[in-house]
């Protein structure tokens, strides 16, 4: 994708967000119930019985799709540490034995994730956990409103500075120590305004980053890593923040002060795909054997 007609899109984009407030589809859902805390099958129980009821509301008001994908999501082999329906959605879905792991990684999504289009984010996080293997769990962590990819919103950093505290607060259930954070598009964003505050986590990783959402290295202790695949138009977009526009650094230049490695020749939504170079390498980061 040439530089030229990408930054012009993203001039329109802007010239958007002021002229026209953005569009919304909402599908209704009923506030969830505070399930019990901890990392038990109580949790998960509870929280099923909200998408159960999610569900049914979206049927009664016509949302067939939405409420066949709530019903596979109430399946009771799935585990999930929170859910609620509103506002496009949020969700946490477990894989593995979360209580009794060593190691956790937790995955932060990009643009255009949300309950309607999950099936690919939840692969990716399958094919990494069967990657990671047995002592290792994995968070699929849909716990806030992604912006388009084509909307005014991807262009500032509020939509991740709306999702650092329920990050934080997760990373904190979690115990900062075992926890990797794997930020892919638009979630680097997310990850690296919510890096000063997360405590001491294992690894940090932004793949396919749209930036970091700041202007210098990350405020962290924890070993942040980048990768970005030959492939992936996400090299087009133009690395500059300012007054909240913009995603910030390049996650791949020196001045991001990122330790790099290989991710291959695919594409923007290939770096988790089974047998991957960037899923492989990934995972060993996460394993500690990188």
């Amino acid at each position: 994708m040439p530089f030229r007609p990408f930054r012009a899109l993203l001039t329109a984009l802007v010239a958007t967000s002021v002229a026209a407030p953005m569009s919304s589809s909402e599908v209704p859902a009923p506030a969830p119930v505070r399930p019990p805390e901890g990392l038990t099958e109580a949790r998960y129980a509870a929280v099923r019985q909200d998408i159960r009821a999610a569900g049914r509301m979206a049927a009664e008001h016509g949302h067939a799709r939405r409420a066949q994908a709530l019903r596979a999501m109430a399946d009771p082999a799935r585990r999930f540490l929170f859910f609620d329906g509103r506002d496009g959605g949020r969700t946490a879905e477990v894989f593995g034995d979360l209580a009794g792991a060593e190691r956790v990684a937790v995955l932060v999504p990009g643009s255009d994730t949300g309950l309607d289009r999950y099936a690919r984010f939840r692969a990716g996080a399958q094919a990494l956990h069967r990657e990671l293997g047995g002592r290792a769990a994995v968070v699929a962590w849909l716990g806030y409103r992604t912006p388009e990819t084509l909307g005014a919103a991807v262009l500032s950093t509020h939509r991740a500075d709306e999702a650092v505290p329920p990050l934080r607060a997760v990373v904190r259930e979690l115990g900062p120590a075992r926890v990797s954070l794997l930020c892919h598009s638009y979630g680097a964003v997310v990850c690296g305004r919510a890096a000063p505050g997360l405590g001491p986590v294992a690894n940090i990783v932004l793949y396919g980053g749209a930036g970091t959402g700041t202007t210098t290295p990350l405020r962290t202790s924890a070993p942040v890593w980048a990768a970005r695949a030959s492939g992936d138009w996400i090299a087009y977009v133009p690395h500059v923040h300012f007054l909240a526009l913009g995603p910030g650094l390049d996650p791949l230049s020196p001045e991001s002060g990122t330790r790099t490695f290989p991710a291959g020749d695919g594409g923007h939504s290939d770096y988790l795909r089974p047998g991957s170079l960037p899923l492989r390498n990934i995972a060993a980061i996460v394993t500690g054997h990188a």
